[in-house]
């Protein structure tokens, strides 16, 4: 069974930074792909950042967030993590890691975590 458990999040204030990290077990990060989603209120979901591990290499990130957030694996922690700096109040959202184990890694992933939630606020 597959699972992917989000920490990281809170509250912070415009400009200042977070990390977030998705431990996944009974799935191998290396396998394909890893992403970043969020969510905010009353918007649909997006893909924030995604980096190819398994045959190629690579990371893709929202043009909102070029510059600011880097994506990465560890594969011997078996985890993801997402840092996030210079955020913006248009950062607050529910923040969701996900997996999956073939095609293209821009959408329908098939793993997903429970969410944590980034507010930034002054």
């Amino acid at each position: 069974q597959v699972q992917l458990v989000e920490s990281g999040g809170g509250s912070v204030q415009p400009g200042g930074s977070l990390r977030l990290s998705c431990a996944a077990s009974g799935y191998n990060v290396s396998t394909h792909c890893m992403a970043w989603f969020r969510q905010a209120p009353g918007k649909q979901r997006e893909s924030v950042a995604i980096i190819l591990v398994g045959g190629g290499r690579g990371t893709i990130y929202a043009d909102s967030v070029k510059n600011r957030f880097t994506i990465s694996v560890d594969k011997g922690k078996n985890t993801v993590a997402l840092r996030m700096n210079s955020l913006k109040p248009e950062d607050t959202a529910i923040y969701y890691c996900a997996a999956k184990t073939s095609g293209s890694c821009l959408y329908d992933y098939q793993y997903w975590g429970q969410g944590t939630q980034v507010t930034v606020s002054s």
